[in-house]
């Protein structure tokens, strides 16, 4: 939820230059180092340096022009920032520059051309304190530009991660398509965060509009939109709301009985539902480090709190070692009581606690043109993008709902990168998305701007590397296929498994040596050095190999296999215990000489979830398994869109953890897993079956070649 934009991708510039004299350095010597100098590994976003007023200048598409400081003959850095050191070194084979910063590695750009001066308008900044019905004032940050003329819409974000540093070079560095275009760009507190009054609620559920002193993030955007259309001066009357994250899900909110002026929402990444997928559940498992970690630095003050697991402790070792959630509560050191934190341990199961938040229920119509954005990769709110589109679906008789899914992490559709960890896209897809449809379609609903071209969805179809536009997602012609897994441990698709010893699968899960999520160790989710962002795509190598991960195969595929849509695990399974969870992961295995170094062998998750046993018959409504009794678990593994190319390879893993982004189940059945005791935590033998009234298997979303 927490998405930090900063993209400053300047850097340090080394100067090892032979010509430079010892004292400062001249016009000329600026001169002998101007150009564009671009990244071999991230190309798309080259920095530009040059001479203007005697001194050296560096620029971007997204960074503002900034005067170097002169550390040295052969170092310059940023005026502000002392830890951004630039060096730069001519040699006959082309001049270039390394950037180093603090407790990062260098990185090396070569020069690539002449420096390209951008655009860049500049903005007037205000700060206001804005009444809303219940008299609590709610703190906003406006960006007005003075180069533009004629009246403007407004675009606004609000947030729980404070807009003190919104200004013209933030907006820039984190919205460049939208502050080139020409807004009245608004940041706003919510309610109870940083200098906003009031109190902080974790995901505010809906409050009853007929009452009107009723208050929501609904009515406090609503009150917010009213206000700045009296106060801002030189606004068209079109309101745009924008958010990723948790503000997110405060786009969508303004949509929800929406003030009049809106005309154009895009909620990107939206937390819709917290249970259900987002965030802090999926389908009843509890994400232990991410429920812990999210609510620690987000209700411990009104800002910002680091947490911290201990210097060089792994994440693993720190949640194992405490066991339940009760635990890691009683011994955070944390002294007031954590709302959220409380909420976790009082409503484990899907209560009204958790459906008063469910914004799903309150989809019932389009009410203004809305943008949602989702990644296949998003490691925090993959499912809420996807839930809000097919909610909305339905009532999108305008045909003014759009969805946008790409392979991205959480909220990386802002960056340039070519790449999510060693997944390669083969061009800038985020920039892609920004120009060619973000942009657009604000200009289109905001200032009636021709342009803006999307049917219903656009997706970035991995493997084949290719935008896809689909008139619905998914789309019709992507048939519902099984591939069952049978007990050799093949995969059959159009045929049932052939006569073999066994129709079982089994393994033993052990509650005491819990199968890693991600490579260890494991830092906090946002700390120094985390790998929470690209976890999604890592090598499945590192866990495919161990006795409680069930693995199935296809045959290596003499052709391409294209999935878009929908994936659905079915899984037919017993346990010796009375509780278990299940993993389903379906792995696109690249060949042993792909073309690519990096990809050969390489495990690439292409979908994956979890579901928690007890929840069989209901989410509201958790109930024991019989033990050695088959049940049947079904559930959602997600949108995909991908091709496994000729060559590859598809698997299936199942396992019962996923620690420690996901609490271990005991596996007998308690109560409240947040408050199990160590005795409760036993190993159990968990088995797959395969036989004819028990077909286990993946449901793919197959499209005909």
């Amino acid at each position: 939820m927490l998405l930090k934009f900063f993209l400053i991708l300047l850097t340090v510039l080394p100067l090892s230059l032979s010509t430079l004299a010892q004292n400062a350095p001249s016009a000329a010597q600026f001169d002998a180092v101007s150009g564009e100098y671009t990244n071999a590994a991230d190309p798309d976003t080259p920095l530009s340096f040059y001479t203007k007023d005697g001194k050296l200048y560096v620029e971007s598409e997204r960074e503002i022009p900034t005067a170097l400081k002169v550390e040295s003959p052969t170092e310059f850095s940023l005026p502000d920032n002392s830890h951004t050191v630039y060096r730069f070194s001519l040699a006959s084979t082309g001049n270039t520059v390394t950037i180093t910063q603090r407790d990062q590695p260098a990185i090396e750009f070569r020069r690539t051309g002449d420096a390209v001066h951008h655009i860049f308008h500049h903005y007037e900044r205000r700060e206001e304190m804005i009444p809303v019905r219940d008299g609590v004032k709610l703190h906003v940050v406006i960006l007005t530009p003075t180069d533009i003329p004629g009246a403007l819409p407004i675009l606004i974000q609000r947030t729980p991660y404070g807009v003190d540093g919104t200004s013209e070079r933030s907006f820039f560095a984190q919205r460049p398509e939208l502050a080139r275009a020409g807004f009245i760009y608004v940041g706003a507190d919510i309610r109870g965060r940083f200098k906003s009054e009031g109190e902080f609620v974790m995901m505010r559920p809906l409050a009853d509009h007929s009452n009107p002193k009723a208050i929501d993030e609904s009515t406090d955007a609503y009150d917010t939109i009213g206000w700045l259309l009296k106060h801002v001066p030189n606004n068209n009357g079109r309101v745009g709301v924008i958010g990723t994250s948790y503000p997110g899900f405060l786009a969508m909110m303004a949509g929800i009985d929406p003030h009049p002026a809106v005309k154009a929402i895009s909620p990107q990444a939206p937390m819709i539902d917290t249970w259900m997928g987002d965030d802090f559940f999926h389908n009843g498992a509890f994400r232990q480090t991410y429920g812990y970690d999210y609510a620690m630095g987000l209700e411990s003050s009104k800002e910002e709190t680091d947490v911290d697991y201990g210097k060089g402790v792994d994440g693993y070792d720190y949640f194992l070692s405490r066991g339940s959630f009760a635990e890691d509560v009683k011994q955070s050191g944390v002294k007031q009581e954590l709302p959220t934190w409380t909420n976790f341990i009082k409503h484990p199961t899907y209560d009204s606690f958790w459906h008063s938040r469910g914004v799903e229920y309150h989809l019932n119509q389009v009410t203004v043109p809305t943008l949602t954005v989702g990644g296949y990769y998003d490691q925090e709110d993959m499912y809420g993008p996807q839930e809000e589109y097919a909610t909305l679906e339905p009532h999108d008789g305008k045909h003014e709902n759009f969805l946008v899914l790409g392979p991205w992490r959480h909220g990386s559709w802002a960056l340039a990168s070519r790449h999510l960890g060693a997944l390669q896209y083969g061009e800038s897809i985020g920039n892609e998305y920004r120009a060619q449809i973000e942009a657009k379609f604000f200009a289109k609903y905001l200032k009636d701007e021709p342009g803006f071209d999307l049917d219903d969805t656009a997706s970035f179809q991995t493997g084949s590397n290719s935008w896809k536009r689909y008139a619905h997602f998914p789309p019709a012609e992507a048939k519902s296929t099984a591939f069952i897994l049978c007990g050799n441990h093949e995969i059959v698709s159009g045929k049932l498994c052939g006569e073999s010893r066994t129709n079982t699968v089994s393994y033993i899960s052990d509650p005491a040596n819990p199968a890693p999520y991600r490579h260890r160790p494991i830092q906090p989710t946002y700390g120094d050095g985390s790998k929470w962002g690209t976890w999604m795509v890592e090598d499945q190598r590192f866990v495919t190999d161990r006795k409680d991960v069930a693995v199935w195969r296809l045959p290596v595929q003499s052709q391409d296999l294209t999935i878009t849509g929908e994936v659905v695990a079915d899984i037919f399974a017993s346990t010796t215990g009375s509780d278990s969870d299940f993993v389903a992961k379906l792995i696109d295995v690249y060949p042993d000489d792909d073309p690519d170094p990096a990809m050969r062998g390489f495990q690439l998750m292409t979908n994956m979830e979890i579901f928690r046993g007890r929840y069989r018959t209901g989410f509201d409504n958790p109930q024991p398994l019989k033990s050695g009794e088959v049940n049947e678990f079904k559930w959602s593994l997600h949108g995909v869109d991908h091709v496994f190319k000729k060559g590859h390879t598809v698997m299936v893993e199942i396992q019962s953890t996923w620690f420690p982004l996901y609490d271990r189940n005991p596996q007998t059945f308690v109560p409240n897993i947040m408050t199990a005791k160590p005795e409760d935590y036993k190993a159990q033998t968990i088995t797959i079956y395969a036989d004819e009234k028990h077909n286990s298997k993946l449901m793919l979303p197959v499209i005909a070649p």
